[in-house]
């Protein structure tokens, strides 16, 4: 199994992080990204519906409330890997019969540009996306008219991680078309599952940027620092370096017990504890760029030594994570990695006294392991962080046991897929309660040891991998090893 480990070393890296170089696909559009998924959608279309016209609308503005301020725009994902397309308000139009692509601006006011700039100008647009013809919005319902498709496919369907329904956009319809519903959305998801090259060097560039950030974040927060100041250091760099305008998620930035909460950072969590000296910090965090997620998580201590306890519990995680990268390639399922990572979880536990001697495959069965990592090893991840495809008709379906329920796919791998890998191991107290008073797996644990770390919070190290043809490649660069995380931080800047 070949596997490239892009950490390799770090510890004798001498960088001036400030001076970080990315390709200029990191500051400039390709729209070759999204002309090649269009290549891609119209050639496994064709296979079924070769006279079909796809019709696919774009995200809007959402508002404020009822203020004339808006959120910063997010492109609706399927529009944006089938376009590129940046601004709100389009929709897009994929000729199947003889691969023409339209996309279709808004009619806007001439008050436009003395608010908001000049006017989107039709041919620029064509230049600038690689479709080819750029139209208005109000010619939507007479264009499907003249290309006459024998029938309309529109985008409907259920996202497997949210369990949210796909809003579908809705035509006039005067000609009363056929209208397909069903096979669009499968499709789409099914290629976006496996990325191109071009996707993928996108990916390798975003990571580049985000492991960057995290090793400014590990080097810079130090005790009596609030967590929110870690989340600001990343996305100021990403932004300020790599012009990174939005992160790919909500920023978990935990600290102490704050760590055990899987997806902390939000509203009602914000990132705003003050971390105290001794405590271990889990700072999950990804940049986007065009679109295009990363997802990485470092956890160490905030001293920048790590405490006998948290040696421990991070080294298990650690060779958690190594004994799924050994596992991953292609034919190999899902969920037989996420079964690997686990069992080498109970192992650890094991031998530092936690869990009792007993059968690892009779815990991994009775889901022991989900006391200590109740999520799954990880996600497929593109343009979504949770990337679409994770459960649907093509796919082995969902698990029901406790240890299998969270995992967010259960896919065969194949090249050119790219997931997260990111065991964890936490101390929750409402599951060791639980697991105290369960008759069926209580036997297990030495909760005298288990007592001990009460507090701890918990550890998650999360990489971001390629599937190739003989292995893995890994794009996330972050110190690993307690060596390298300690060598790292204390380093000056």
């Amino acid at each position: 199994m070949a596997t490239s480990r892009g950490a390799a070393g770090i510890a004798d890296r001498k960088e001036d992080i400030w001076q970080l170089q990315l390709p200029k696909e990191a500051y400039e559009l390709d729209s070759k990204i999204f002309k090649l998924n269009r290549d891609r959608l119209i050639a496994k279309v064709k296979e079924s519906s070769p006279g079909a016209l796809i019709v696919l609308q774009g995200g809007k503005e959402i508002d404020h409330g009822n203020t004339d301020t808006n959120h910063l725009f997010r492109q609706d994902n399927f529009f944006l890997w089938t376009f590129g397309v940046q601004e709100p308000g389009y929709w897009g139009l994929v000729d199947v019969r003889n691969g023409k692509s339209y996309i279709l601006i808004p009619r806007l006011p001439d008050a436009y540009r003395v608010w908001m700039g000049e006017l989107p100008d039709p041919a620029e647009v064509a230049e600038k996306y690689l479709v080819d013809y750029v139209l208005y919005d109000d010619e939507l319902e007479t264009k499907i008219g003249e290309i006459d498709p024998t029938e309309v496919l529109l985008l409907s369907g259920t996202n497997s991680d949210s369990g949210l329904a796909f809003n579908t956009p809705k035509i006039k319809n005067e000609k009363n078309l056929k209208v397909n519903t069903e096979l669009l959305y499968p499709l789409m998801e099914e290629l976006r599952v496996v990325k191109t090259d071009l996707e993928l060097n996108l990916m390798r560039i975003v990571n580049k940027l985000s492991s960057a950030a995290h090793r400014l974040v590990m080097k810079k927060i130090a005790a009596d620092n609030y967590e929110y100041q870690g989340e600001a250091l990343f996305k100021f760099f990403a932004q300020y370096v790599g012009g990174a305008r939005a992160v790919a998620y909500t920023c978990i930035c935990g600290s102490g017990h704050n760590c055990s909460i899987l997806h902390y950072g939000h509203a009602a969590a914000p990132n705003a504890k003050q971390i105290k000296d001794g405590d271990m910090c889990l700072f999950d965090m990804g940049a986007s760029l065009w679109g295009y997620a990363s997802d990485i998580t470092c956890s160490f201590p905030v001293s920048g030594r790590f405490t006998e306890k948290q040696r421990k519990i991070y080294n298990i995680v650690l060779e958690s994570r190594n004994a799924a990268f050994q596992v991953i390639k292609p034919g190999v399922l899902w969920l037989d990695v996420h079964k690997t990572a686990l069992k080498r979880l109970l192992a650890g536990l094991q031998e530092i006294g936690l869990l009792r001697a007993a059968s690892v495959d009779e815990m991994l069965d009775k889901s022991v392991s989900a006391i200590f990592q109740p999520h799954g090893l990880g996600h497929l991840m593109g343009i979504d962080v949770h990337d679409c495809g994770g459960y649907n008709k093509f796919t082995p379906p969902r698990k029901e046991e406790p240890h299998l329920r969270s995992l967010r796919t259960c896919r065969e791998l194949k090249a050119g897929m790219v997931l997260t890998v990111e065991p964890g191991c936490y101390f929750i107290p409402c599951l060791l309660e639980q697991a105290r008073n369960d008759e069926k797996i209580k036997h297990f644990f030495n909760f005298d040891v288990v007592d001990g770390y009460r507090g701890f919070g918990g550890v998650r190290i999360e990489d971001d991998i390629i599937v190739t043809a003989s292995g893995m490649e890994l794009m996330t660069d972050v110190p690993r090893t307690v060596e390298e995380i300690e060598e790292h931080m204390a380093r000056p800047l």
